[in-house]
């Protein structure tokens, strides 16, 4: 039972990773249909990232006044129902509507299936369920290539994917009576202040370094084929197809992880050897004969960071503030995909595209930055 449910609980983390994959894979279409600039479509992904922001901070009361599985499940429904919507939205406002539900549904799934996981499996467990998520993710721009040539639709890979989430939702429900359950005291449910939690040594460093490398990962995911496009002239068919390639890097380096020997590189040179294969990946971009490889280089470098950082999160700072903290790293990620890739659409208003990857090495520099402040507090993180 343990590995089924393991087994049952990797598909249903994999699965958000289809809808976070749609967003940047119908913009270029998208915006053509509901009549809107370009630069709205990032309006639209900051108010999926703030609805998951907020969702996040509340997840931890919400999973231990009802339980991990009720929530999770009952999230989920959540996002099949707001994918449904998402797919007949015929104008823009409609879409940012549904973006409310769609972000609150992952965001509570997404900081619950961590959490458990984190305090439940090992660290090879954590990783599989992220590369898993990196699999399933590069499935996505493919759905929505199929939908726009053989369904003449962008709305309709929505509705594929909304389907899925239901069938999944499903399997949860009949995991239900696998699942741990934890004795939870009364007055530990609670919805813990954020400034009790940034009083924990190394929390607000954390914060920061989850913040530069998602408004890094996020834009990337977002302006992909846009950029592909724009500046190099690609057919936007490919385009959307090598968008998947991005979630498959990462799920790649995340699968060689695991099977590299049980004594790490160490938190801080896997860190910056991350961070330099990502400025190759920038730097290759630049190069119509490249520009692919570069953006696959690119997701080979974020690959591990988000994952380790998440699954070590109650060994270094206790299991009483886990799920809360693990609740505030998603928010920290997500603000970062709010601001990042909806600036960059309006930098789009008075500059060309090829300002792209400047914008990307820029956050890879901060990134730098907010690691080696980190570095200097917490010297070991294993």
């Amino acid at each position: 039972m343990y590995f089924l449910l393991l087994t049952i609980i990797i598909i249903a983390f994999t699965s958000l990773g289809l809808p976070n994959a749609l967003l940047g894979a119908a913009w270029p279409s998208m915006y053509k249909s509901l009549n809107v600039p370009i630069s709205y479509m990032g309006i639209i992904t900051a108010i999926v990232a703030t609805s998951i922001v907020l969702s996040s901070l509340k997840s931890d009361y919400l999973t231990k006044k009802y339980g991990s599985n009720l929530t999770i499940v009952f999230s989920m429904l959540i996002t099949a129902v707001a994918l449904f919507g998402f797919s007949m939205s015929k104008t823009f406002l409609i879409s940012c509507l549904y973006a409310i539900p769609l972000g609150i549904g992952t965001g509570i799934t997404y900081v619950g299936i961590n959490h458990y996981v984190a305090l439940n499996y090992e660290v090879h467990h954590m990783r599989w369920l992220h590369l898993s998520w990196g699999f399933c993710a590069s499935v996505g721009p493919y759905i929505m290539m199929l939908s726009l040539n053989y369904l003449d639709s962008w709305n309709n890979a929505y509705k594929i994917v909304a389907v899925l989430q239901i069938i999944v939702a499903f399997c949860l429900i009949l995991s239900m009576p696998f699942w741990k359950k934890k004795q939870i005291l009364k007055d530990e449910i609670r919805i813990i202040k954020i400034r009790e939690l940034l009083q924990i040594r190394g929390v607000i460093n954390m914060l920061f370094i989850l913040f530069f490398l998602c408004s890094l990962e996020y834009t990337t995911k977002t302006w992909t084929s846009t950029y592909i496009i724009g500046r190099h002239g690609i057919d936007i068919d490919f385009s959307i197809g090598h968008q998947s390639t991005i979630y498959l890097g990462i799920a790649i380096r995340r699968f060689t992880l695991n099977f590299l020997s049980k004594k790490s590189m160490g938190y801080k040179n896997l860190v910056r050897s991350s961070i330099f294969i990502t400025f190759v990946g920038i730097g290759l971009i630049n190069f119509k004969p490249l520009c692919l490889l570069g953006f696959s280089i690119i997701s080979l470098g974020l690959a591990p960071i988000l994952p380790a950082i998440i699954h070590y999160t109650p060994h270094n700072f206790g299991e009483k503030h886990a799920g809360a903290l693990i609740g505030l790293e998603i928010a920290s990620t997500y603000v970062g995909g709010i601001f990042a890739p909806a600036i960059f659409g309006f930098m789009l208003e008075y500059f060309k595209i090829e300002v792209y990857p400047i914008y990307l090495f820029v956050l890879t520099l901060l990134m730098v930055l907010a690691c080696e402040k980190f570095n200097s507090k917490i010297t070991k993180l294993s």
